[in-house]
């Protein structure tokens, strides 16, 4: 139960995202271990070619490059990786960065351990990080982009795998993950009992991609400034610090599409923040 100015109200839940989330945690986590029975084996046999480099959309966009100049694919990545990218992109046009808020394992993964970091630090929690600072760092993930993106075209070879925390999540009990991933997947998950999402946040180079998408997507956040009562628990309780009680469209580059913020979670009045194509009133 929180409180927000002079108002008692209980939170909701999106509880289709929870269950989507979950699927794909689980999804992703048996494919990576039966890669791992396959190679011993075991396995289950449909699933035997199956690996995280197939299943990565990103892998799509650092190829991109070699594959208008070359015709080929960097080495790892695979065909899958191209048409997942292109869903991805579909879908963000449409909904705006739903592969980041509803699917990506990693964001998952940070948001239940983001859970202790609250329980730890109240509302303090995910605003221990200085405005100004936080302003400037959020725009990070656009160099990593540029750098690996870069470096892959020149190079032919996919380097961010070496630094993937969501590959080395996956594959942390194997010889394929490089130490880079796993110092980079422990501070992740060390940041997010005080910051959430700090590397959605502050370094996912496929979260800089997807954000753009938040300009001109077609189903939008929106609020009726008729009916806000302008208590903050839209920004208060953002995953991604967006102060969504004071626009009246979520356009942030950062947003994830979580829905958290709208009136079927958070907002306690009916129908003042929403996820919609048409105008609010």
């Amino acid at each position: 139960m929180k409180i927000f100015g002079k108002r008692l109200f209980r939170p909701r839940s999106i509880w289709i995202r929870k269950i989507v989330q979950w699927f794909f945690f689980l999804l992703i986590a048996l494919i990576a271990v039966n890669h791992t029975l396959v190679e011993s084996g075991g396995g289950i046999p449909f699933l035997s070619t199956a690996s995280l480099h197939a299943l990565c959309p990103f892998g799509g966009v650092v190829t991109i490059y070699q594959y208008l100049t070359v015709g080929t694919f960097v080495q790892k990545i695979h065909e899958s990786a191209f048409v997942l990218m292109i869903i991805g992109f579909v879908l963000a046009f449409l909904f705006g960065p739903v592969f980041c808020g509803w699917v990506c394992p990693l964001g998952t993964v940070q948001e239940w351990v983001a859970k202790l970091g609250k329980k730890f630090f109240k509302r303090r929690y995910n605003h221990f990080v200085p405005v100004k600072l936080d302003n400037i760092l959020r725009y990070a993930r656009y160099l990593v982009l540029a750098w690996v993106v870069y470096v892959t075209a020149t190079s032919g070879t996919l380097i961010f795998a070496e630094y993937d925390p969501y590959f080395a999540l996956f594959n942390f009990w194997t010889s394929e993950v490089a130490i880079g991933g796993l110092v980079i997947l422990g501070a992740t998950l060390v940041l997010s009992l005080f910051v959430e999402r700090p590397w959605c946040k502050y370094a996912c180079p496929y979260g800089a991609v997807l954000g753009i998408t938040n300009l001109f997507r077609v189903f939008k956040i929106k609020r009726a400034e008729s009916t806000c009562k302008a208590d903050g628990a839209c920004s208060i309780l953002c995953p991604m610090n967006i102060p969504v009680d004071s626009v009246k469209t979520v356009r942030d580059h950062q947003c994830i599409s979580c829905l958290e913020c709208t009136s079927e979670a958070i907002c306690p009045v009916a129908k003042t923040v929403v996820f919609t194509t048409g105008a609010v009133k």
